[in-house]
């Protein structure tokens, strides 16, 4: 269970993203020790992520000391394996004290029942291609020869065949997502909210059967984020405060309203 309100933010591509991204990502984090129940981050907090044995990307340095401040005040954070971020591991679960996961977080989340993940290779035929290459990128033996890169030779070659993707709208603009959202809200009883990042594209949408679908948007470029409590959902934007504007906001139906 993740208390609310939860806040859930994604696709910030740190070590691409210019300077102020990261700042930006450090106040609002510091802003969310005072305020938040819980945090989710939804994938791509970095543009390249590994642990080698005593070596970690230089640019996570301060936004992990961040969450770690966060996790010793006590506020559940989990984080979500993106297409950029998926190589995590005992750094991030032990050291930072998240709760790092490759597979998607189902629960209690601000008292909705809800599905969190990244959204990649979520599409049916639009993702086909990918999934074939996240598998073998996922794969322990990729990670293990990986390894044996020397750590600025590989985080170089990482950064270097990093896509367009990264800074971009998907190009169905997030018409995809969506579908698959609406699939899982109508054929899994009981669930009340999907979130997913990936797609660049902001959302908060009231499905057919009463659910909602949600999408933080990039925190890159537009510094969105989704505030989940009880009785209502929000997304919103960072203008230097973790309080507004709200730019859309659904509030939650009864369980009658969705039947």
């Amino acid at each position: 269970m993740l208390p609310s309100p939860c806040y859930i933010f994604s696709d910030a591509h740190l070590g691409f993203a210019p300077g102020d991204v990261e700042q930006s990502t450090l106040r609002f984090l510091r802003h969310l020790g005072e305020r938040a129940g819980s945090i989710v981050i939804n994938g791509d907090l970095f543009e390249f992520w590994f642990e080698w044995k005593r070596v970690i990307p230089r640019p996570a340095f301060r936004v992990l000391a961040a969450l770690a401040d966060l996790r010793d005040q006590g506020i559940p954070v989990v984080m979500l394996a993106g297409n950029h971020d998926c190589w995590g591991g005992e750094v991030l679960r032990e050291d930072v004290g998240i709760d790092y996961r490759f597979e998607p977080y189902t629960g209690e989340v601000g008292g909705w029942e809800a599905r969190i993940e990244h959204g990649d290779g979520l599409r049916k035929a639009e993702d086909a291609r990918y999934r074939r290459l996240r598998a073998l990128i996922r794969h322990p033996l990729a990670k293990r020869a990986f390894r044996w890169l020397p750590p600025d030779a590989a985080s170089g070659l990482a950064y270097g065949s990093s896509n367009a993707s990264r800074t971009h709208s998907a190009a169905d603009e997030g018409a995809g997502l969506q579908r698959v959202a609406f699939e899982a809200l109508a054929t899994t009883p009981g669930l009340e909210l999907v979130a997913y990042g990936h797609s660049h594209v902001p959302a908060l949408v009231r499905a057919p059967g009463g659910g909602v679908y949600a999408n933080s948007g990039p925190w890159y470029d537009q510094r969105t984020y989704l505030v989940v409590e009880p009785e209502r959902i929000a997304l919103r934007a960072w203008t230097g405060s973790a309080e507004g504007p709200d730019l859309h906001v659904l509030d939650r139906l009864r369980k009658e309203s969705r039947t």
